[in-house]
């Protein structure tokens, strides 16, 4: 064959090769036109590219399947659907404190069987919690409480703590509040002469205090209502009682939670730490103080007392969430 013919031949061979490659790569790039390419599958037309007789390989190797995967996933895409997850329990909806349905106790301290303290002019302390409990009950259901029940309990001064625990559990009350008056340990007290008997007295401490203890099941919301009685008590131009932090207490002693109102710790006492609601006990006033066993006999402060504790109930049941049915 002479040199002009195969230079011909050689020259027509190469051009063909071209061609064929250029064609390679056109159908390759129309296949990414119409394909969608997933980032774990787009190296396929790399890989076509790179395996051109550029580089010494046939064409006829890059049979992969990926397109042709691809091209069956563009004509029939599988449908996405979120996966919902499953429904847990509806959460109870927290709705406002209802005060028709609101249940506070007001345990009447005290038995009279067991009469608690004796006053500066010989009248049981009893007498005393049963009068100012019926008064405050009175006004709280004027007031839009008529679940407020008074709890009066018989029996010695023990059992009757008991017995007082389980009626308010049994109950459910939303707040028990335990109605007392005060006196002083008995090494504080002077003689004096009422009536022509023999009395005692101690003029040296007065005023309020409110308890609560650090082991009741809702401490937290105990102290909160504490602090509302106790506020609402110095509101009313009360003072509250501040012997209880000195040593001559001796074993009635008590921690001061609030020294701007007068809110104690009385951790271990049965009434405050084994109610299975927020419990607070109150001790109105001192009745072995001679002038301030006058007051707390009066209807005038009966009055200021208990529209005190009114207005604590109504500004406890205002802020406490109640959880009701989903």
């Amino acid at each position: 064959m002479s040199s002009g013919r195969k230079f011909a031949k050689a020259g027509f061979a190469a051009g063909f090769a071209v061609r064929r490659r250029r064609c390679t790569i056109i159908a390759a790039m129309a296949v990414s036109v119409f394909l969608p390419i997933e980032v774990s599958e787009a190296g396929w037309l790399s890989d076509l590219l790179q395996n051109s007789p550029k580089h010494g390989k046939s064409p006829t190797h890059v049979t992969s399947r990926k397109p042709a995967t691809l091209a069956k996933r563009a004509a029939s895409p599988k449908p996405r659907t979120a996966k919902l997850a499953a429904p847990g329990p509806a959460k109870p909806v927290a709705t406002k404190c209802d005060p028709s349905k609101f249940r506070l106790v007001l345990d009447v301290g005290h038995t009279a069987a067991s009469e608690g303290a004796t006053s500066a002019r010989n009248v049981a302390e009893f007498v005393f919690n049963l009068r100012l409990a019926q008064r405050i009950e009175e006004t709280l259901k004027a007031d839009g409480f008529p679940e407020t029940k008074l709890l009066v309990t018989e029996g010695k001064a023990r059992p009757s703590l008991v017995k007082r625990v389980v009626a308010a559990n049994e109950l459910h009350a939303d707040i028990f509040l335990s109605i007392h008056h005060d006196s002083v340990p008995n090494s504080l007290l002077e003689n004096w002469e009422f009536e022509g008997k023999k009395s005692h007295f101690s003029d040296r401490f007065s005023g309020y205090s409110v308890f609560v203890s650090r082991n009741n099941p809702d401490f937290k919301t105990s102290l909160a209502f504490a602090e509302l009685v106790a506020k609402e008590m110095k509101a009313q131009g009360l003072q509250y009682a501040q012997q209880y932090t000195q040593a001559i207490m001796g074993r009635y002693q008590h921690p001061l939670l609030n020294k701007e109102t007068g809110v104690y710790s009385y951790d271990q006492l049965i009434v405050l730490r084994s109610t299975r609601m927020p419990a607070v006990l109150l001790e109105a006033g001192s009745i072995i103080n001679r002038d301030e066993e006058l007051r707390m006999d009066s209807p005038e402060r009966q009055g200021i007392i208990s529209n005190a504790v009114a207005r604590a109930v109504r500004e406890f049941c205002d802020t406490q969430p109640v959880l009701g049915p989903p």
